[in-house]
């Protein structure tokens, strides 16, 4: 058995219906070409654009045509270390030369690729490469505050499979191999050819719940994501990402997206709304899109001047909630907003175009993309009519094919290829789609459900707040009672209770849906995409402790 084979069969991995097959083929949405085959002949076609990291540790420019030639290098080293096609390669670097390099040598060679986030600790690193049976690792000696040889010291002996670990850096234990001398003089002819129904890429990803989950794509789904995404986007200036290029948001529009734009590519490891501001305005850069806070911290920097407003004249919000609120804001001060709704599972399910009417743009998550079939449904699986909440169960060319845990995948996936996200939305009757809340986002208070989206997109509006989660507190007398947490702007204070009474009774919010208590936090503990981890906020509550050195207490 091939290694390819062997890889495909490690896990329980969904196959769409014949039928739905043909139809994806049909449509252009799926070929025969994998993701290394791709991105080596995009890389060519734009050999002559830039490739640049903004980064203060590791800076660097060179071409598109540079970094092919050198993950065919890459991969060419790789293989001379044993890596075969439908092997599996992970690593962990933030937004670096050596993430492109990896991403795409080992595209290139056929291997599994598990990119995992810079800013995972030892716990969810070990996870990762135990359950994908990782045979290589490559990392970086260490980052800012982060050393990573010493949570690999202290993970090792975890890892049975892993027999290759690679280091970018100066310092590297005698084991590990040096990043640099892989970078073999020969290169890989051409990208190897795989089966294109095969993994090409497990994205580990926290979500807003505590275990890792690993999502599978293959070569057909995540570049029919790439042209799916690509197409929707306007047409606009190149980009500078700040979203880890290890999760999804940051491989699509660092990596993939700007070849099949034909943009160069601008990465900077670390976001600091000053230097991206300046980076901007050097390089004439748009910035902002992505989760909703990538928007709001350059919109909150003191640096920001109309010059950046400009740039920034077309921007897409998706991967987290976004408050009408931050909708308004963007408008009044000339961007166009266009929101959408995916996840790592189902990456581009709705989304809008900047030609859309504003009132769909702004407070709508868009309609269904080509090929996107959705169904809303209540508890007992059955569609709910057209304005009614229910879950989002979808289905489309882009869609991942299981999870690593064949459990989850059973418990996820429908024996007829929906996939249950576990999102609330509402359709209305012209398809725009609404996300109101996570089927696990609700308050039970006394008997009666509340939703945390309503609320929080009542306290976003009130002043100096830069962001809100409302999250289930343990209520003695009732079971649960919501608990707001505020992210307030500059020296700010949060608001008070009876300051939030007053205006949640004068927006006509019912009053057994008012939070009872309220913590203020100087920062929140956020997914690789920007989402607010509301399950660390839960855990702090339950343990009647703030949780996080960052979060600080207040009471109202």
């Amino acid at each position: 058995m091939s290694r390819d084979h062997a890889a495909s069969e490690r896990w329980t991995l969904r196959t769409p219906a014949a039928e739905l097959r043909r139809s994806y083929h049909a449509q252009g949405f799926w070929g025969d070409a994998t993701l290394g085959e791709y991105a080596e002949a995009q890389l060519q076609k734009s050999s002559a654009r830039e490739l640049r990291i903004w980064s203060a540790t590791r800076p660097h420019q060179s071409s598109l045509g540079a970094q092919r030639e050198r993950a065919l290098r890459l991969a060419a080293g790789l293989r001379r270390l044993g890596l075969e096609p439908g092997d599996i390669l992970a690593f962990q670097l933030p937004n670096w030369r050596e993430a492109a390099d990896c991403f795409y040598a080992g595209a290139m060679l056929g291997v599994v690729l598990v990119p995992i986030v810079h800013f995972y600790g030892p716990k969810e690193v070990a996870f990762a490469l135990r359950e994908s049976g990782a045979r290589a690792f490559v990392t970086a000696d260490r980052f800012g505050k982060l050393d990573y040889l010493a949570g690999l010291e202290e993970m090792r002996d975890q890892l049975p499979e892993l027999e290759t670990v690679v280091v970018v850096g100066e310092e590297r234990p005698g084991y590990a191999q040096d990043f640099e001398t892989l970078i073999a003089e020969a290169p890989l002819p051409q990208p190897i050819h795989v089966d294109p129904d095969s993994p090409a890429v497990i994205a580990y990803t926290s979500g807003t719940t505590a275990d890792p989950k690993g999502v599978i794509h293959s070569h057909r789904t995540l570049l029919a994501e790439v042209h799916q995404l690509g197409a929707m986007q306007a047409a606009g200036r190149p980009s500078l990402v700040g979203s880890p290029v290890a999760h999804g948001i940051g491989m699509l529009g660092g990596l993939l997206i700007p070849l099949f734009r034909k943009h160069p590519i601008h990465l900077t490891d670390v976001w600091e709304p000053a230097k991206v501001l300046a980076a901007m305005t050097e390089a004439g850069l748009a910035s902002g899109s992505g989760a909703t806070y990538f928007l709001t911290s350059l919109l909150d920097s003191p640096d920001i001047r109309p010059e950046h407003l400009q740039l920034m004249e077309h921007v897409g919000l998706g991967g987290a909630p976004v408050p009408a609120a931050v909708a308004d804001r963007a408008e009044s001060l000339g961007i166009s907003l266009i929101r959408s709704y995916g996840s790592t599972e189902h990456p581009s399910t709705t989304g809008a175009g900047h030609d859309e009417p504003a009132e769909k743009r702004k407070y709508t998550d868009g309609h269904l993309l080509p090929g996107v079939e959705l169904r809303l449904v209540d508890e007992a699986g059955d569609d709910v009519p057209t304005g009614d909440a229910g879950e989002i169960v979808s289905r489309g060319p882009d869609l991942f094919v299981g999870y690593t845990d064949p459990a989850l995948t059973a418990s996820a996936i429908s024996p007829d290829g929906w996939y249950r996200s576990g999102d609330v939305g509402v359709l209305d009757e012209a398809g725009y789609l609404t996300i109101t809340d996570r089927v696990k986002d609700i308050i039970i208070r006394g008997g009666t459900n509340v939703s945390a989206a309503e609320v929080e997109e009542l306290l976003i509006r009130m002043p100096e707040v830069a962001e809100v989660a409302v999250v289930a507190a343990p209520d003695e007398r009732l079971g649960e009672h919501g608990c707001a947490f505020f992210r307030m702007r500059d020296e700010a204070g949060a608001p008070s209770l009876q300051e939030i009474r007053r205006h949640l009774e004068d927006a006509g919010l019912a009053k057994p849906k008012w939070p009872e208590e309220i913590r203020q936090v100087v920062d929140f503990a956020r997914t690789p995409s920007g989402k607010i981890k509301k399950f660390v906020l839960r855990e702090a509550l339950r343990e009647g402790t703030p949780g996080t050195p960052n979060l600080e207490p207040r009471k109202g």
